[in-house]
């Protein structure tokens, strides 16, 4: 039984906060492939296969010391692949046991890589 509100019935936003917009716009929109579906002095709002995602703008930033959003993906060797040929670089983190594409596999069988945008938002693509 619950009985709190059903935001299991809800659509979710996402928030991630830029402090530099006209390079976000092109990184999540050129980059990312998102469609930009609006924009104005407060945020960039793209649509992230169905999941809203608002580029918050802001005047100071601190990125997070973790990952702030993921995609999962059906390959992520080519996914990897794909962010790297547009110049994104996939972080890499000591003692991970990354493989040479900067790819980690989890105990439980999960695959994942990290990068970042254009304000050190830390950023992931998972295969399951």
């Amino acid at each position: 039984m619950t009985t709190g509100a059903a935001f299991n019935s809800y659509k979710l936003i996402a928030f991630v906060a830029t402090s530099k917009p006209a390079i976000s716009r092109t990184f999540y929109r050129d980059t990312l492939g998102l469609p930009l579906l609006s924009e104005d002095g407060f945020a960039l709002v793209f649509d992230a296969n169905g999941t809203t995602l608002r580029v918050s703008i802001v005047k100071e930033l601190r990125p997070a010391g973790y990952t702030v959003l993921g995609w999962e993906v059906p390959d992520i060797a080519a996914a990897a692949n794909r962010l790297q040929q547009a110049g994104v670089a996939l972080e890499r983190y000591p003692g991970m046991g990354q493989d040479e594409q900067g790819i980690w596999r989890s105990p439980g069988g999960a695959a994942v890589a990290w990068f970042k945008d254009p304000d050190g938002n830390t950023l992931s693509i998972t295969q399951f």
